[in-house]
């Protein structure tokens, strides 16, 4: 058996009393004996209670043995309990509460109620009679930090962090709870209160029940006098008291506080101490038992065992401890149950009444740079030697960030580390100290570190009626009182606050010895860079700062400031006319700027003004001039180039070029673009020292610029589509903005000059919100529209739904968001290119969607997908998902080629596929624009989703959104990789991020959208509309309302508003004059109407317009016009814009005034006359490039300009302009033009005036040649160009400076070579590098000549490889080579190193061979292949129309046969030098091939070969409604009757279809399709629910929230009310749609009502279910909590809560709900409740723990079978054969019923014959017979 027992450490040894003789029961014995002892005394007097406890008591002896074998461990939180003994130390006083410093680190409170009775009593007696009373004294008169208290732990509390705090008493009564009258015995060292003073000495309560305690007068003089605090002990004091004399068998104690005697007192076995009375704060002689990991055991009184941690070793003996050495130690800590007592041996705590070593108050919060480790203690944490000797400790989870990141061996003895003190443990006179590098780094640790005034960062924790509590930083919080919410005093707090938000307060007061902080949010207090007043001292005459109001009296106002300072601002200070109600004027908590007149700080006297004007003169002028200066700089809509100077985490701190004093601005991350995603990637991407050019001024205080990059706010504002202030708007403007905050009730909306409006919630989206911040971000673009406003309060309410704010067009919308995301994506492009020296910067810029690569497997993840490397992608992270690896197996190491989907250039991540489909070539395709296409969603990013084309197999783009509002999608509506949708093709070529561009859904075709006029501007859009009687000439009299660039508006009357134009207010106008800005507002005018303006499209109307009298009349103060002559409006009766722009001739000179310079068209727009607008394109402002550059800046709007008329636009409402007149593109002029294009080897596309391009060489850049050409352009550079052909509508330019300015006389390095004459033999030419073939080096001498370099003249040396030429010679190259000889148009070139005096091409260091006579074979060869190829490719050329259908009709059948571009591209190649008409031929000739085209498309529409059959039919559908559309437009085919036979098939065909309907419909496998099919199915089973919950479910598909609810709803009435399992389906169906689509409050009231209308026990747990499937793990364990209250006899509740916890991880939380459990069921269920808790520990938590409830269960009930059977099923699924086997074993040794025996008998023999071996069967078997034999020879016996 012995081997068994070995095999059985839980059960078989406890079960053997006989076993070991250990120390533990030698123990035991001891105490049980000390036990017997104490009942002998107590025998007569004991009570039914104390016989409990020593039952108890006797089981807790057991307890204690078996914790002997543990390790010593410190005290935790956790292992804290209710009625715990302590020796605690004061930390802190305040009025209401003792901060008690405990051992280990630990602390707890002791609230005022908690002292002692007498002191209790005298405070309910203050609180009843309302008045103070004499002899109270307050906690900080009686306790001072330091001092000694014995406590008692009276509860341990867990906040809703999970923090646990302890609430402690120092009350006798409940300390000295183990003591009665028969235990108190002479020299006993007790803590008593001071019950009552009297003549002689004082009534002291000891807590003890029937002994009274006196301490005369004379043995407490010693003490009163050492204290010093007061001439007598107060009522509530604490002291330690020996007992000297003990009377009447305890009933009279005598005692004294005698300093002395209470040092010197020692327990002793004679004072009768025992394990349940036993105190903390005792000294006594202790001898050590032995030296354990992390402590030592000690043995005391005899017989008592008691455990020191390392924290309470002597510091100075720690580790010289040796068995039995005897030395004093005092008792710490004596735990109620399993009477573990704790003590330590710290000379401070040897002699009673002492106190514990301080820390001096600088030391707290600093930062110890080298702190040594000298222990490090595995589950607690490590004690470190600071840089002065002393001792800390820092706790486990304070020595690195979080659990993964610890390394063990970082914290080895003698290894350094920084550290910062956060407290000192007064119990352990040991600093407490913390490693996390978060906590080193903060700036506020305790209330020290805060001071007044300054701004702090917080988070808002309770909203409370008397203000807002706001977390500082850990375990500081502060109040902000509800007047400092906000700069007006908030009605409704919460809607502007909600527990979570960040908010940046600054500290109006603090006291940190009372943990007091007073905060404000006031904006103005927060933001004043003001001086702070928070000290009567400070306060200098003439000082000034920002305060608020704190009441406003008949007699002035009373400002506070900081720190409770005060002043008074008199009645004749507070402005500087007289104010008869102040009161009425100011109110309380407004913010205000003073002045301080005068200060008295001895009387705390203050004197204030509001008057600011007394400042001294030179102050006024220094604060005013920079803002004075900045505000006229920088007008909002200016646009400005930044510099950046700093990133910041939230935006950039920038600096403005071209500005003398290099102003500095900033430009917010969400202002960088109207796209979230692309903001955060140009913040990445820039760095300190880029420019970013064209940024417009969105707001300017004077003390800070604000900047934005946004395109649609820079469009709103140049379009004058914006409000400049609140008088300006009304209802129904729609406005671009952009969002300021999202609050739970809605979203705040800012526009450009500071107007700001509430979108509420249900105007948020066309779609139901559920939550706001799902729907929109701070810092988004939005267009808002304005539904009501309030002028009083100056609010307004905003509607952002796409419904309300789009054009109708989603389309145009949708694509015009993509085409701006994709230009601003290549400017980031561009950007990243020019970071040279990041070679990951510019993989991610060649890396392109559609691009293929050669990589290789690396790893393939769990989920599928798979990530690779590859020398093309170094340092980026490349993956393809399960489906973009297609039907592959892809093992790490193989090889793979792959086509790039979408590059995500902030994670430098690359998304890639290797599908064949789209890897496989494909013959290329002409695509046409607005063509519709299948296409196949293959990858789906924030912005847009890649497509691929079904039939041609291209990669196009599509946006997600449809508009800047269109945030948020269902996921039903989300794109989903693998989808099948049609597209509509909008970009036809690939841009530069290798994608086409296209719209989803079909093109829609004649959508009328009311395009906005330029001339619509906000302003105009205020004039109402008013009918008047006016008539032409008309005489009126106004006064001029506001004055605009281009016109003014006057007032005529009350309701009647008319514009005067600014070509109607001068006869002669002087060019460069503004005649607008002649009149000023409120300035009374006389003018004559001569017409009006529509006002919906603001159109010009003659007076002979049927609605004119419904029109903003137009008038004229023109002096002409005035005297009469109304003619030059009258001419135009007709309402023709046409008409009207045809009496302009081309080249008559025109005045016309600046409307504005529009930025994204490039033009400036202008108007001429009131009805007349007109344009001048960009390129025809000026001839001066300085100009062009900054056109905004040379034309200031409302300036009288001359230009010449060229035509009209293309939509021709708008005339065309020119200030240049009218310009020749003949050879031989000078021009200006726009970069638009660089093409690398080839040249300069440039944009010319009048709409023409034109082409410059790399040779005409520059009269130098460069290596690289185009290194000195951009795109969109204005230059200066020479015209030197225009032929064929084909422009050539030049860019030389020889050119531009021929009398310069610069030097010419590079000679123009026009023609092969110009290239003489023997000459030294530049040129650059054009392609290597078989024959040579093509090298181009200029745009026409071409020069070949034979490889024998290009090298010296023989290569074999022509790879090497193209290493060492690539394409562009720029080199010198001699001329050899030119034969016709051949010119033979040398680039060896004896011809051009230059270095060889090829290094020598290549070890390469001299050339041989090999090399001269070779080159013949070449040549004769060239001239076989140029051959076929004539042949090719001349091939017939007729052939080339046939090859059409051949390329349709074999569609991966090249088409004939491949041809004509070898041939450019080969034949550079053959003219340019040839080309114009084969463009033609492609031309002819088109009508072939169409046929070739059409073949494949409608039929794919791996469709199945349904999806054959609709091709025939489409077939059919074609035709009869077609019959609808043919006249001729209506008219013909149809013949009887023709009726006759039609009226059977009808037949036939309508039977094909009914069949489908009578289908049973027919899946319901409409809301019909749901509604006839419910009929025929009313009482299914799972009929009723997929008609709901139809519904969500469609987002249709409310019909859902109404189908449950239905349901719940029709099902019948017997069927009780249908009906709760429903009622759960009906929770889980409230809990995914509606609020907390619908979710309750339908909880609510399934509660009243089912089994309760059941709809609870449907909901925590739903609760937890949703991760709404809080509310779960709330709803938890009630029903533990309601159902606590139902086990299943029990259960179910410990699995859900379990599941969230919360193992200890589960162990305390099992004790829980335990005490609330009944008995006959334990067993069965630790049973199940067993099997989940097993299945969720933790399997030892999971054992240890199993083996204390067996131990308790051996013979319950069914428990073994299950620990045995659970051990076989989880547990290793050895544990298997021991637990067998067990069973079948145990005396059990045959029946059962036979049982665990054959289950042994099975599990040993599935797992075993042979030999462990034949012991079963054997021990099988052997249990046989004993039985029956039991039975014989």
């Amino acid at each position: 058996m012995a081997s068994m027992e070995e095999n059985f450490p839980r059960g078989g040894i406890q079960k053997k009393p006989t076993e070991g003789k250990t120390p533990n029961l030698k123990l035991e014995r001891d105490n049980l004996f000390d036990v017997h002892h104490e009942e002998q005394s107590q025998k007569r007097k004991r009570s039914q209670r104390d016989q409990g406890n020593q039952k108890k008591f006797k089981a807790d002896k057991t307890a204690t043995a078996k914790g002997n074998v543990l390790n010593v461990e410190p005290l935790t939180i956790e292992a804290v309990c209710e009625g715990m003994l302590f020796l605690g130390c004061i930390k802190e006083v305040s009025d209401y509460e003792l901060v008690i410093s405990l051992p280990n680190g630990l602390s707890g409170f002791v609230p005022v109620t908690q002292i002692s009775d007498a002191y209790s009593k005298m405070l309910s007696k203050e609180v009843a009679q309302g008045e103070l009373l004499e002899d109270l004294n307050s906690l900080l008169d009686m306790y001072s930090p330091g001092m000694l208290v014995r406590c008692v732990v009276t509860t341990v509390e867990k906040s809703a962090d999970g923090r646990r705090s302890i609430k402690l008493s120092i009350n006798p009564k409940m300390v000295n709870k183990g003591l009665n009258t028969s235990a108190l015995a002479q020299g006993m060292l007790l803590s008593g209160f001071v019950a009552s003073v009297e003549d002689h000495g004082y009534l002291i309560d000891i807590g003890v029940s029937g002994a009274h305690a006196f301490l005369p007068r004379q043995k407490a003089q010693n003490y009163i006098k050492t204290v010093k605090k007061g001439p007598d002990l107060k009522i509530g004091q604490n002291l330690n008291c020996v007992i000297v004399e003990v009377k009447n068998e305890g009933r009279v104690v005598r005692l004294s506080i005698d300093r002395s005697e209470v040092a010197a007192s020692l327990a002793t076995e004679r004072q009768n101490w025992t394990l349940s009375n036993l105190l903390p704060g005792l000294v006594v002689k202790a001898r050590v038992q032995k030296v354990v990991p992390f402590g030592v055991k000690m043995t005391f009184l005899s017989s008592f065992t008691g455990v020191v941690d390392f924290m309470h070793m002597d510091p100075e003996k720690s580790a010289n401890y040796s068995p039995d050495q005897v030395m004093k130690a005092c008792i710490l800590s004596v735990h109620p149950t399993s009477k573990v007592v704790h003590l330590t041996l710290r000379q401070a705590f040897l002699h009673p009444g002492g106190s514990p070593n301080q820390l001096s108050s600088d030391r707290m919060g600093a930062v110890v740079e080298e702190s040594t480790v000298k222990a490090f203690y595995k589950q607690f944490g490590a004690i470190f030697e600071l840089d002065d000797g002393t001792l800390a400790f820092a706790r486990l989870k304070h020595l690195s960030k979080n659990r993964k990141s610890f390394k063990p061996g970082a914290f080895k003895p003698g290894c350094k580390h920084k550290c910062r003190i956060i407290d000192y443990s007064l119990m352990d006179e040991m600093c407490i100290v913390s490693l996390k590098y978060q906590i080193i780094e903060a700036r506020i640790l305790q209330y020290q570190d805060i001071h007044t005034g300054d701004v702090v960062q917080g988070k808002v924790v309770t909203l409370k009626p008397a203000g807002v509590q706001v977390k500082v930083a850990e375990g500081i919080k502060g109040l902000v009182p509800s007047t400092h919410l906000a700069d007006v005093i908030l009605k409704q707090p919460e809607k502007k606050y909600s527990i979570g938000d960040e908010v940046k307060c600054r500290v109006l007061e603090c006291n940190p010895a009372g943990k007091r902080l007073i905060l404000t949010l006031k904006k103005s207090l927060v933001q004043s860079n003001l001086p702070i007043l928070s000290r009567y001292e400070d306060a200098k005459p003439g000082l000034i700062t920002h305060g608020f109001v704190v009441c406003a009296r008949e007699f002035g106002c009373i400002v506070k400031f900081y720190n409770d300072v005060k002043g008074l601002v008199p009645k004749n200070e507070l402005s500087s006319e007289p104010l008869s109600c102040p009161d009425k004027a100011f109110h309380e908590g407004q913010v205000v700027k003073v002045t301080v007149l005068k200060c008295e700080p001895q009387q705390e006297r203050l004197l204030l003004s509001f008057r600011l004007s007394g400042k001294p003169a030179m102050e006024a002028k220094k604060e005013c001039s920079p803002k004075n200066k900045q505000e006229v700089k920088y007008q909002i809509g200016e646009m400005v180039d930044v510099k950046v100077l700093k990133k910041k985490d939230n935006g950039l701190e920038v600096s403005v070029l071209e500005d003398e004093s290099n102003a500095i601005a900033w430009i917010p991350t969400a202002h960088l673009s109207d796209f979230v995603v692309t903001c955060k990637l140009l913040w990445h991407c820039l760095q300190e020292g880029d420019v970013l050019p064209r940024v417009m001024c969105l707001s300017d205080n004077g003390e800070r610029v604000i900047l934005s990059r946004k395109a649609a706010v820079i469009s709103a504002v140049q379009e004058e589509q914006i409000v400049r202030s609140f008088s300006e708007i009304q209802p129904g403007m729609l406005l671009t903005g952009y969002v300021r905050n999202v609050m739970p009730f809605g979203v705040f909306v800012e526009f450009p000059c500071g107007v700001t409006g509430l979108a509420p919630k249900v105007s948020m989206s066309d779609k139901f919100v559920t939550d706001t911040k799902d729907h929109f971000v701070v810092g988004q673009t939005v267009m808002a529209k304005v539904m009501s406003i309030d002028e009083e309060k100056q609010r307004m309410l905003l509607n952002l739904k796409v419904s309300e704010c789009s054009s109708g067009n989603a389309v145009a919308e949708s694509f015009a968001l993509l085409n701006q995301y994709f230009k601003e994506m290549k400017e980031i492009r561009n950007l990243l290119r020019k970071r040279g020296e990041l070679s990951m910067a510019r993989g991610l810029c060649e890396l392109v969607p559609g691009k293929e690569l050669q990589l290789v497997v690396q790893d393939v993840k769990e989920d599928g997908s798979a990530l690779f490397s590859g020398s093309c992608v170094t340092g980026l992270t490349v993956t393809a998902t399960r489906y973009h690896l297609g039907d592959k197996k892809v093992v790490p190491g193989e090889k793979a080629k792959a086509l790039v989907l979408h590059v995500d250039a902030l994670t430098s991540k690359v998304y890639v596929s290797l599908r064949e489909e789209l890897l496989k070539q494909r013959a290329k395709q002409r695509l046409a624009e607005n063509s519709q296409h299948s296409a196949v969603v293959q990858h789906v990013a924030e912005q847009f989703a890649i497509i691929s084309l079904l039939e041609t197999g291209h990669l196009a783009a599509i946006p997600i959104a449809s508009h800047f509002n269109d945030t948020f999608r269902f996921d039903s509506e989300k794109l989903k990789v693998g989808q099948t949708i049609s597209a509509t093709l909008k970009v036809t070529k690939v841009n530069d991020h290798g994608v086409l561009l296209a719209v989803q859904g079909p093109a829609k075709k004649n959508v009328f959208v009311r395009v906005r006029k330029e001339s619509e501007t906000a302003a105009e859009e205020m004039i109402a509309v008013v009918k008047h009687s006016l008539a032409l000439g008309d005489v009126v009299t106004g006064t001029v309302k506001s004055v605009k660039a281009t016109h003014v508006t006057v007032a005529i009357d009350d309701k009647l508003t008319g514009s005067i134009h600014a070509s109607r207010i001068l006869d002669e106008v002087p060019i460069g004059s503004f005649p607008t800005y002649t009149l000023k507002v409120g300035q009374k005018v006389t003018a004559r109407v001569i017409g009006g303006r529509e006002v919906n499209t603001h159109r010009y109307l003659p007076i002979t317009h049927p609605h004119f009298k419904e029109s903003i009349p137009e008038l004229s103060i023109r002096p002409s016009e005035m005297a009469g002559k109304v003619t030059a409006m009258l001419n135009l009766k007709e309402d023709n814009t046409l008409k009207k722009l045809g009496l302009y001739n081309v080249g008559e000179t025109v005045t016309c005034f600046v409307k504005k310079y529009n930025v994204l068209k490039n033009w400036l727009e202008v108007e001429v006359t009131p009805d007349i607008r007109a344009r001048v394109p960009h390129l025809l402002l000026s001839m001066n490039t300085k100009v062009l550059k900054h056109p905004e800046k040379s034309f200031k709007n409302g300036q009288a300009i001359a230009a010449t008329v060229t035509g009209t636009d293309v939509t021709e409402t708008n005339l065309c302009l020119s200030l240049t007149g009218i310009q020749s593109l003949e050879q031989g002029t000078i021009t200006v033009g726009m970069v638009t294009k660089m093409t690398p080897h080839i040249g300069l596309t440039i944009a010319l005036p009048g709409g023409k391009t034109g082409k410059v060489s790399i040779f005409h850049l520059n009269d130098t040649y460069k290596e690289n050409p185009l290194g000195d352009f951009k795109v969109g550079k204005i230059v200066r160009c020479y015209i030197l052909s225009n032929e064929n509508s084909k422009i050539q330019l030049s860019l030389r400076q020889s050119r531009l300015n021929p009398k310069s006389n610069s030097k010419v390095e590079d000679v123009e070579i026009t023609c092969i004459k110009d290239v003489k033999k023997g000459q030294l030419v530049r040129g650059y590098v054009k392609s290597i073939a078989p024959s040579g080096v093509f090298f181009a001498l200029s745009t026409s000549v071409l020069g070949r370099i034979l490889f024998q003249n290009v090298s010296p040396y023989f290569v074999q490889k022509h790879s090497l030429y193209e290493k060492y010679l690539p394409e562009g190259k720029l080199l010198t080579a001699k001329v050899l000889g030119v034969t016709g148009k051949h010119v033979e070139l040398s680039l060896l190193p004896e011809d051009t005096g230059m270095p060889n091409i090829l290094p020598e260091s290549l070890g390469l061979p001299q050339y041989g006579a090999e090399e001269e074979n070779t080159e013949t060869d070449g040549r004769e292949k060239r001239e076989e190829l140029k051959v076929k490719t004539k042949q090719r050329r001349g091939n017939s129309d007729s052939e080339q259908e046939a090859k059409s009709k051949k390329r349709k059948i074999c569609p991966a046969d090249e088409s004939d571009s491949g041809i004509e591209v070898y041939y450019r190649e080969e034949e550079e030098e053959e003219d340019d008409q040839e080309e114009a031929a084969a463009k033609k000739k492609s031309k002819i091939r088109k009508p072939s085209e169409p046929p070739r498309l059409q073949v494949s529409v409608g039929f794919t070969w791996d469709e199945d059959i349904s999806a054959m039919d609709v091709p025939v559908l489409n077939q059919e409604q074609s035709s009869e559309s077609e019959e609808e437009e043919d006249p001729q085919s209506k008219l013909k009757k149809q013949t009887k036979k023709e009726k006759e098939l039609e009226k059977q065909k009808k037949e036939k279809e309508l039977c094909k309907l009914e069949a489908a419909l009578m289908d049973p496998s027919r899946q319901p399709q409409s809301a019909d099919d749901f509604d006839r199915l419910v009929l025929s089973s009313p009482n299914s629910s799972i009929l009723w919950l997929q008609y709901m479910a139809f519904h969500l598909q469609a987002t249709e929230i409310e019909k859902a609810r109404a189908v449950a709803e239905r349901a719940l009435k029709t099902i019948c009310f017997r069927e009780e399992q249908e009906k709760l389906n429903v009622w759960v169906a009906l929770l889980n749609l409230e809990n995914m689509y509606g609020t907390e409050e619908t979710l309750m009231k339908v909880f609510e009502r399934a509660v009243q209308y089912n089994e309760p026990l059941k709809v609870f747990q449907h909901l925590c279910d739903i609760y937890a499937s949703s991760e709404k793990n809080k509310k779960a364990e709330e709803l938890y909590h009630t029903m533990l209250k309601r159902f606590r006899q139902e086990k299943s509740v029990w259960l179910k809560y410990a699995s859900f916890l379990l599941k969230q991880g919360q193992t200890e939380a589960t162990h305390r709900l099992l004790e829980r459990a335990l005490k609330v069921l009944p008995t006959k269920e334990h067993v069965d409740v630790i049973s199940r808790f067993a099997q989940l520990e097993f299945r969720f938590g933790d399997s030892e723990h999971a054992k240890a409830l199993f083996e204390s269960t067996l131990s308790s009930y051996p013979k319950r079978t069914d428990i073994w059977s299950i620990y045995m099923d659970i051990m076989i699924k989880h547990g290793s054969q050895k544990e298997i086997r021991d637990i067998f074993e067990r069973v079948i040794h145990l005396s059990l019923a045959p029946k059962k025996m036979k049982f665990f008998f054959k289950r042994y023999l099975d599990y040993e014959k599935k797992f075993g071996t042979t030999e462990s069967v034949l012991a079963v078997k054997r021990a099988a017979l052997e249990y046989v034999e004993t039985k029956s020879s039991l039975v014989d016996t």
